[in-house]
């Protein structure tokens, strides 16, 4: 057995410096985040690994856009999955409006009153749907014909105002990353094409177009890895699809939730498995609590581990991988 090292904190000490110390300790959540970064770190130095990184819950108004992109412009990601909420704040963002730090402890009626929305302590003003909206209605025949959901996606990147600085879907789009939202009819970007559609505008997109694309690419890779943000519905659309692969053979899932509950969200990594969808060979670890915390300390400290050539790598995109099949509007 090793001996549990005490953590020791120097003035000026790297974030890498600090996640040493804590693999040192080797217990309890520090042992944790410090296996995190060994796993991420032999994950996106793989050549022959296709990362699937999904985000669930509300990362944009947590400010971690500019994390998130980071990780997207490493181009080792293959495929990224998120819920529709984190593409609304982002594609708000982009349009020139912000995120305010707010109290949770505060009236909620009196914000109502005011036109505030509140994401615990988190603000943002409701009038940002007005320009939404707008932007819907000025693109809406531009994107009604697509039929897969990435490439509805990709288009919505590819009219990012230039002036706007990086969002998420704009990188996606440059980098032809795909995107997948399966549930972005639960957003307001649903509410904006409902309400076209609901004015007598036909739409193309079909939920389910999208499938074969991520499934084909779980089936075709040589090895697959996995980066949960949350977990929910990008965790387990993603999840599903690596049920048609050898299963991924490495993984790291940060989570505020936890397992005994039965969610999928708090689910362990290694449970997959029993599903086939983990390799049971492979290394996973689940970090639990406050993805703004733990997100921005396991990246500080992989990206010393990434090495300059896996970073200078060929993308893994499907973009490349599907570009013969894609339907286009």
């Amino acid at each position: 057995m090793k001996p549990v090292q005490h953590i020791k904190i120097g003035r000026g000490m790297k974030i890498s410096e600090l996640v040493k110390q804590m693999e040192n300790s080797g217990v309890m959540g520090a042992g944790r985040i410090a296996k995190a970064t060994e796993i991420m770190g032999r994950m996106f130095n793989d050549k022959d690994c296709k990362i699937f990184f999904g985000v669930a819950g509300a990362m944009v108004p947590g400010g971690m856009k500019e994390l998130i992109i980071d990780v997207l412009k490493t181009e080792r990601v293959a495929a990224f999955v998120t819920t529709g909420a984190n593409l609304v704040h982002d594609l708000i963002e982009a349009l020139g409006n912000r995120h305010y730090q707010g109290s949770a402890d505060v009236d909620d009626k009196k914000l109502h009153k005011m036109g505030i929305d509140r994401i615990y302590n988190a603000f943002m003003k409701n009038e940002v749907y007005a320009g939404l909206e707008k932007f819907f209605k000025s693109h809406y025949e531009e994107i009604r014909h697509f039929t897969k959901i990435n490439d509805f996606l990709w288009k919505l990147g590819s009219l990012v105002p230039a002036a706007a600085k990086d969002s998420i879907l704009k990188v996606c789009y440059e980098n032809k990353i795909p995107i997948f939202c399966p549930g972005i009819a639960d957003s307001g970007i649903g509410l904006m094409m409902w309400g076209n559609i609901a004015a007598g505008k036909h739409c193309d997109l079909q939920a389910f177009a999208d499938m074969d694309d991520i499934i084909s690419l779980a089936w075709k890779s040589k090895k697959n890895g996995i980066l949960y943000v949350g977990g929910g519905l990008p965790k387990n659309y993603i999840q599903q699809a690596l049920q048609f692969s050898k299963g991924a053979s490495y993984g790291v899932q940060l989570t505020a939730d936890l397992p005994q509950w039965g969610g999928s969200s708090g689910a362990e990594l290694r449970e997959g498995i029993s599903w086939g969808k983990m390799n049971e060979k492979g290394k996973f670890i689940d970090v639990y609590g406050d993805a703004t915390i733990t997100l921005p300390l396991v990246w500080a400290a992989v990206k010393d581990k990434i090495s300059s050539s896996a970073l200078l790598s060929p993308k893994p995109s499907l973009g490349s991988l599907m570009k013969s099949d894609r339907r286009k509007g």
